[in-house]
């Protein structure tokens, strides 16, 4: 088939290289415009963009589809028998889905109407999702509501980020697209609704639909009166990026256990050990409850326990800005923490809102 593809995070790329591996022909890709990045703010093109033309095939880079009818008519002229849109950041408009006469097809990371829009990955981790998948969804003016032609689960490890996640889920879409692809084909093409009857697809159902808003700055802030569960997913979730402060610095937390004996079966053995040595904030203390934010002991080899809202917080991976990301003994020795001191809010920023979990 002759397809258009289109993407622009790293998620998008094993669902390019696979349809290229598999034979299709791919026309085109779509991508996002190139940004600025990183320190020296160089304009770099999106990973889809960069691997696409490794692989020797055209791109297109429009601002705003939706505004842009010149790039419109350039797709229209591929001559596309289908599209597929893994991750690429733009609304496509009723004139563009109308072009392909097999359709297009999104490879979405959740588990619909579950985590419609952006972030997915990072909300089912952030709210903590048992489970999440992907699903093979036609397309249609809406966000994420059209119905479902292929799905499947994966479960959500206590311990796993929001990259890993992302990683899995990528390999994941990449082999459901591959699967999708001849069901579509042998469907033919005709009327929508004709197409759709013969595919026998699943509507949505209207029942625990969610939207997964756009992150903010506040959201990357640690706020230790939360659980330690909460905290821990939040860094799991928003991986590499949530972040709190040490000494005047910004220190970003890249791995973390909640020390709650409930999950100690999910937790490492070396977390699981530590489990009830110290008592969770609700609990009727001998003494003052340490602030949310102290460190409460240094474990040799593993990191710092950190008082928070409920249960200790174990901080096992952080990287202080400046410095390179350390876990463990080599953590310890960068932040020469000693119990007593406390992690907070950077200085001059408000404290980040606390959130049940």
């Amino acid at each position: 088939m002759r397809l258009l593809f289109w993407g622009t995070p790293a998620y998008a790329v094993p669902s390019l290289e696979a349809l290229v591996a598999a034979g299709h022909s791919v026309v085109g890709v779509v991508s996002q415009p190139d940004r600025r990045r990183g320190r020296g703010q160089q304009l770099l093109p999106s990973p889809v963009k960069q691997r696409a033309l490794e692989l020797e095939l055209p791109v297109i880079t429009p601002q705003r589809i939706r505004r842009d009818p010149e790039t419109q008519a350039q797709l229209a002229a591929l001559a596309a028998d289908l599209s597929v849109v893994v991750a690429f950041g733009q609304i496509l408009p009723p004139e563009v889905l109308a072009q392909p006469p097999l359709g297009c097809w999104n490879g979405h990371g959740s588990l619909l109407p579950r985590w419609r829009g952006a972030g997915p990955i990072q909300w089912s981790l952030l709210e903590g999702d048992a489970e999440t998948g992907v699903g093979i969804m036609a397309m249609e003016a809406g966000l994420d509501t059209g119905p479902v032609l292929l799905e499947q689960r994966l479960p959500i490890g206590l311990l796993e980020n929001a990259r890993q996640l992302g990683e899995r889920l990528s390999r994941l879409t990449a082999e459901l697209l591959l699967e999708a692809l001849p069901r579509i084909a042998a469907a033919g093409e005709g009327p929508e609704a004709e197409r759709w009857r013969r595919l026998g697809l699943r509507p949505q159902s209207p029942e625990g639909m969610t939207y997964a808003r756009l992150l903010t700055k506040d959201d990357y802030r640690i706020a230790w009166s939360d659980s330690a569960l909460a905290i821990h997913r939040r860094v799991m979730g928003l991986y590499p990026g949530a972040h709190t402060c040490w000494r005047g610095q910004r220190l970003k937390l890249l791995a973390t256990e909640p020390l709650v004996q409930r999950l100690a079966g999910q937790l490492s053995g070396e977390a699981a050990a530590l489990c009830g040595r110290w008592p969770a904030a609700a609990d009727p203390p001998a003494t003052p409850s340490p602030q949310p934010g102290t460190v409460l002991a240094v474990e040799p080899g593993l990191g710092l326990v950190v008082a928070s809202g409920g249960c200790p917080v174990l901080v096992r991976e952080g990287q202080l800005e400046g410095k390179r990301a350390c876990s463990g003994q080599a953590l310890i020795q960068q932040l020469s923490a000693l119990p007593g001191e406390a992690l907070g809010a950077v200085a001059g920023e408000p404290a980040a809102t606390a959130t049940p979990a």
